[in-house]
């Protein structure tokens, strides 16, 4: 197989990168500056450009798109757009660029995000329809565009990554050395459920995507829904460390910005419908086993 990787240098991509080379594999990564070696394919989403011969060269039989800004940031006008854009342009632009390959790709793989449900009173999968708020609808405008590449023959399937945790990086890397003084905090109360998934397990389900014509929107996501509340006591408890702060909602969204609260504070228990029925099997299907095996004591 040949895997074309747009995003591989971020904390999912260069692990699934790794993953993949591990296994054999050929991959081509997209990267937004010059290429230094030759696996590399230089691309600007924003420009809207694309070294298609290096691409038509390399001819990838499945494509995986894991791009877009950080969302971990004030939000402003600027900076809303900035995510949204980011995610629906670009995607926008590799699909065209794909259509117009002598061969396109088999399979294309496409990061959404579990943003795409909102708050729900109630565990939703993927057959809930979007939340019309911002991030609702920018996932669902990111969705349509990967779903394009169908149109060239290609079987898509949209991954609704919930928080993808692991010590080496992403959210939980970030706020370790706060917990290890004392500072792991709850957000307004934390009574908002979080949706997750270990980094190896979100690798694991890509790799298992990869090697099937499953299609469609995939949640990529466990079973197991802690509130904030309780993944900050099961992290500080793992790490022996007290974790007595709530930051209040006014201070969030002072330092946020008061559109971020959506984000921030989302209530979404996602079910992995299609991965459960598909037979994919997680090495960690819960938030204690997650943490034993990632904090060792």
């Amino acid at each position: 197989m040949r895997v074309a990787i747009a995003g591989a240098g971020g904390f999912l991509g260069s692990a699934l990168t790794r993953a993949l080379v591990a296994d054999g594999v050929a991959v081509a990564r997209l990267v937004r500056r010059a290429t230094r070696s030759a696996d590399e394919i230089a691309w600007d989403p924003v420009a809207a450009t694309l070294d298609h011969d290096a691409l038509a060269d390399f001819a990838p039989d499945a494509v995986v798109h894991l791009g877009g800004s950080p969302v971990m940031t004030r939000w402003t006008r600027r900076a809303m757009r900035r995510i949204r854009n980011s995610r629906v342009g670009s995607t926008r632009v590799l699909v065209d660029a794909l259509a117009a390959l002598p061969r396109p790709p088999r399979r294309f793989l496409c990061a959404s995000a579990v943003g795409w449900y909102g708050s729900r009173p109630d565990p939703v999968d993927e057959s809930a329809p979007p939340d019309p708020g911002f991030l609702g609808e920018t996932c669902r405008l990111w969705e349509a565009e990967a779903f394009r590449a169908a149109g060239f023959g290609a079987r898509v399937a949209t991954l609704r990554l919930g928080v993808v945790l692991d010590p080496a990086g992403g959210m939980l890397g970030r706020l370790l050395p706060l917990f290890r003084l004392g500072l792991g905090a709850r957000l307004a109360g934390g009574r908002h459920h979080v949706s997750w998934i270990a980094l190896c397990d979100a690798v694991a389900a890509i790799r298992f995507l990869l090697s099937r014509d499953l299609q469609g929107p995939v949640d990529l996501t466990t079973d197991d829904f802690p509130t904030q509340a309780e993944w900050t006591r099961a992290v500080a408890r793992r790490l022996r460390r007290p974790a007595p702060w709530s930051i209040p909602r006014p201070v969030l969204a002072a330092a946020f910005g008061r559109p971020a609260l959506e984000f921030l504070l989302q209530d979404v228990r996602a079910r992995p419908a299609v991965l459960t029925a598909a037979g994919f099997r997680w090495e960690h299907p819960t938030l204690a086993g997650f943490l034993a095996a990632a904090l060792p004591r």
